[in-house]
């Protein structure tokens, strides 16, 4: 039995242990609920999956394990559930999506929870992840074996680059209780593939990676093609954090579309050069053979999640967003490091319990608007240019009173990372003004 065997720093129970009084913490302490901002009626849920997968030298017989009473309280039932055995032995992990190619979705292929809008006939936020859940991949969340947890903290999806607020973003988390996996049916044109990673995976350090993103993906509309080509040109891309993901289970939908042989077709030259020019990264690869990526708003929401959990490196490991051209990133970099310095120390002082948001690694250049709620106070909306609120409600703090890591990291980043764009834009134009005023004269030069 693994009861005589002596724990280890490799040892998954200490994070099953971890998991456990996390996720009683969550159930006893809900973040509130946030209502919509001015002019803004959609709101959307996703579910936050978890399950504790055994390890093979204590798998549990199919009787072994012991079956939850569903009219006991939730505490009760996490009590029950993580004094299993193979549960204090197990794995625990977390389910993705991988969203199924359609043209003209921003979100294609990308990595996400399983969720979606609101719709009418919900009751509340709670009930719209549910039947988003049954409808994407067949898992019934109100079955004997799924326990609701709780939230995590709501958030507030706008525009790129703007100030509108779209609509509130609200997490919840389920923990399934049965040691044998889940049957999954895919909705074929919502969801490509689903994916069991653990927990362990997202918090380590070898898994981080970056995601590239283009910034000029609206100047097709606003300037045409060329006008995107000279922009990508002069800034390239925006980098943002990521974990590569290594899930331990994985499931294809079987009626995927865009998965064709015609794909697999190596594109010409000419293509490739409209492909770079009309295209992002994340679109030009959106099959089964792009690496799965957590970033963006998953990655803030599970950010949330996983700073709860030992070694609660999430600031550590976390990194401001950065342009790839040199020149840009090298002027990012000067303006901004007394202010990253500064606010690194304020964080890692120990003044506060650890208690990251990560999703400001998902903006671009965010405009941060105050709201009055009517009753004399003020409403932070983080409006960040991958569509991602940090958090919107009452304050900015978590449940402990707490102020979110990343807000007192990113504090003033944004501000310097505008004049730097300013300053960038500007240099740009008098080197490129002077080497054309150069040309014309060594031109005239040739002529006489």
């Amino acid at each position: 039995m693994n009861s005589a065997r002596p724990p280890s720093s490799q040892d998954p129970a200490p994070l099953t242990q971890s998991l456990h009084d996390v996720l009683s913490d969550l159930h006893q302490r809900p973040y509130p609920h946030i209502p919509n901002p001015p002019n803004c009626k959609k709101r959307a849920s996703v579910a936050l999956i978890l399950r504790v997968r055994p390890t093979y030298e204590d798998w549990p017989e199919p009787t072994s394990s012991q079956s939850l009473d569903s009219s006991a309280s939730v505490q009760q039932q996490l009590n029950t559930f993580f004094s299993q055995s193979w549960v204090q032995s197990g794995v625990p992990e977390a389910l993705f999506i991988k969203r199924a190619s359609r043209v003209g979705d921003r979100w294609t292929g990308h990595v996400a929870l399983p969720g979606g809008k609101r719709d009418p006939e919900d009751s509340d936020d709670k009930a719209a992840a549910i039947r988003e859940a049954s409808e994407e991949i067949g898992l019934d969340l109100t079955a004997e074996n799924c326990v609701y947890i709780g939230n995590l903290p709501e958030r507030v999806v706008t525009t790129s680059l703007g100030t509108i607020p779209l609509m509130v973003l609200c997490p919840y988390i389920f923990l399934l209780t049965c040691s044998d996996s889940p049957t999954l049916k895919l909705q074929p044109t919502e969801v490509a593939s689903t994916h069991w990673v653990p927990l362990q995976a997202l918090l380590s350090s070898s898994l981080r990676t970056v995601e590239h993103v283009d910034m000029t993906q609206r100047l097709a509309n606003m300037g045409g093609l060329m006008a995107r080509i000279a922009s990508r040109s002069l800034m390239g891309y925006m980098q943002f954090p990521a974990i590569r993901l290594a899930p331990t289970e994985s499931l294809q939908s079987n009626t995927t579309p865009g998965l064709t042989p015609k794909d697999e077709q190596s594109p010409s030259m000419f293509r490739r050069l409209i492909s770079w020019a009309r295209t992002s990264p994340a679109d030009q690869d959106i099959g089964i053979n792009r690496p799965l990526l957590l970033w963006g708003l998953t990655l803030g929401i599970m950010a949330d999640f996983l700073d709860l959990l030992p070694p609660h490196t999430a600031v550590k490991l976390w990194h401001y967003p950065n342009f790839t051209a040199p020149d840009l990133r090298l002027l990012i970099n000067v303006l901004t490091y007394r202010l990253r310095k500064r606010n690194r120390r304020l964080v890692e002082s120990g003044a506060r319990p650890n208690n990251t948001a990560v999703d400001g690694e998902t903006a671009a250049v965010p405009v941060m608007a105050f709201t009055s709620n009517g009753d004399g106070t003020q409403n932070n909306i983080g409006i960040e240019g991958l569509g991602v609120g940090q958090y919107y409600g009452p304050s900015d703090q978590g449940m402990k009173g707490s102020t979110y890591a990343l807000e007192i990291m990113l504090r003033g980043y944004y501000d310097r990372l505008r004049v730097a764009l300013y300053i960038f834009a500007a240099w740009r134009i008098v080197l490129g003004s002077t080497a054309v005023v150069y040309a014309w004269r060594f031109l005239r030069r040739i002529r006489r």
